[in-house]
Order: structure tokens, then sequence, then C-alpha cells
């Protein structure tokens, strides 16, 4: 099979491709400042083990310090470029390589060819920080294409910048309530599936943290955010499949070119 995904929560999989294994926005952690854990169990310590981490933006459910120095030695890390200006904290990772890096930029890890493509989200270091910095996708190019859209909304040149893929790794929710600008909730995660063209799909950012005390305010955000994105990519991207997973589980996807 060309690639495995295995989604471990929040916006944290694992894509292993041409072998090559890439971590996306490692977040391990079971308190996140208001956020807590409420599904799915930590990533075991196998999941620390990576040939890259990608980082898609320096907000701190997505750009976790604490997460990242976990990581292995000699991990190749690509984070957002101006990211160790705005936080300081990353240059303590010295066990790490760290790649700052821009929409349009184009590098190889191991097997894969990463092109880094461009998100429509804040960028700052929140709630403080004033530098901004770009927030990206990453398309992995190996055997298959694979997209890891981060956090975005979307934007008019999604099809043109992204390019044809086989794979769609799309956040459907967030971590609170209501979701602000420059998000894709679950309806418009399967309009970006259908401008994609991707020949599947995985369903990511949701059901994993939720604000502390506020259990009981718009629970439905919180728990059905997966099935409503399976129903509505029927709608808009029908015959394209949904790979619903749960945390910790794995789908094998042969998706020759």
């Amino acid at each position: 099979m060309p690639v495995e995904i295995t989604w471990w929560g929040h916006a944290t999989c694992t894509v292993e491709d041409a072998h090559t294994r890439v971590i996306t926005d490692p977040l391990f952690a079971r308190r996140l400042a208001h956020l807590r854990r409420r599904r799915g169990a930590l990533p075991p310590p196998g999941a620390l083990r990576a040939d890259v981490a990608l980082v898609s933006h320096l907000h701190a459910d997505h750009l976790h310090v604490p997460s990242l120095a976990l990581l292995a030695p000699g991990t190749h890390l690509l984070v957002p470029r101006g990211a160790r200006r705005a936080v300081p904290a990353l240059r303590r990772l010295t066990h790490l390589r760290v790649s700052e890096v821009a929409p349009g930029d184009v590098l190889t890890a191991g097997g894969l060819v990463v092109r880094v493509v461009p998100a429509r989200h804040d960028g700052r270091r929140l709630p403080l920080g004033r530098r901004r910095s770009p927030a990206l996708g990453y398309v992995l190019e190996g055997e298959a294409r694979t997209y890891f859209a981060g956090d975005t909304g979307l934007f008019d040149a999604m099809a043109e910048e992204v390019g044809p893929v086989d794979v769609a790794l799309l956040p459907v929710g967030g971590w609170g309530p209501y979701l602000g600008e420059g998000h894709l909730d679950a309806a418009r995660a399967a309009e970006a599936l259908a401008r994609l063209g991707a020949r599947n799909a995985v369903p990511v950012h949701y059901g994993t943290y939720w604000p502390i005390g506020m259990d009981a305010v718009r629970p439905h955000e919180f728990h059905s955010p997966g099935d409503e994105f399976v129903r509505r990519a029927a709608e808009q991207a029908p015959g394209v499949p949904v790979h619903r997973l749960g945390h910790g589980e794995s789908v094998h996807l042969g998706v020759p070119r």
C-alpha cells in the first residue's frame, strides 16, 4: 500500500509513504491552557518517531513546544517562516533540525517531496504575538500525494495552489463551541474536498480537546463534525471515500498514480 495514515487526535497524524514517516502538528498533552483532552488516549511513545515533523502555524495547539521537545534527535522540523523569532522557546530544541518555510517552498525529506502551500488562517502566536508568520498547508508527494491542510478557511486559489491530491487531511471542527474566521467546519470542508478533487478524505481537528467547564455548551460541536462531514461529503463530492478514523486508528490506501 502506498500510504498509511494514523490519526492521533486534533490535527496530529502520522503519514507513512515512500519509506518516510511524517507527523503533523504534534500535540501530546492531556491539558493545554484552558483545554483538556476529552476523547482518545494520548499517542503512544512510538508516535513520537518520525523523520519529518510539520507545523502548520504558530497557535499553541499546533506549535506545542513541549510536544516538539519529545521528538527524537535529528527529526527534521518544518515551521512557518519567522517562527523562531515569534516563539523563542523553539531555539532550545537543539536536538531537532529546524527549517523555516513559506508558501512556494519545495524540499525533499527522505523519499518524499514536500510542497509548502498557503492556508487562510491567522498566523500569529496568540494571544500576545504581534509578529506574523504565514499559516501553511503541506503536500507530501511520494507514492501518493497527501495534503495536510493545517487550519484554513476556503480560499479562491485552493485548488490551484494545492493541486490534484490523492488524500486530503481536512479540519472539520475545532476545540470550542464556535469556529472563528479562517476555519473549516464540516460543510466548508466538504466544499474544499469537492474543489480539490481529492480521491480520499480523512477528517481531523475535531472531537479531541474542549474548554474546561464548557462540556454542556453546544456539545454537538464536539461530537458531530466527523459524521456531519461524512454526510456533507457524500452530497458535494459523491463517490469520494471518507475515512473517519477513531483516535489511534489507521487506514492503508492504495492510490496508484
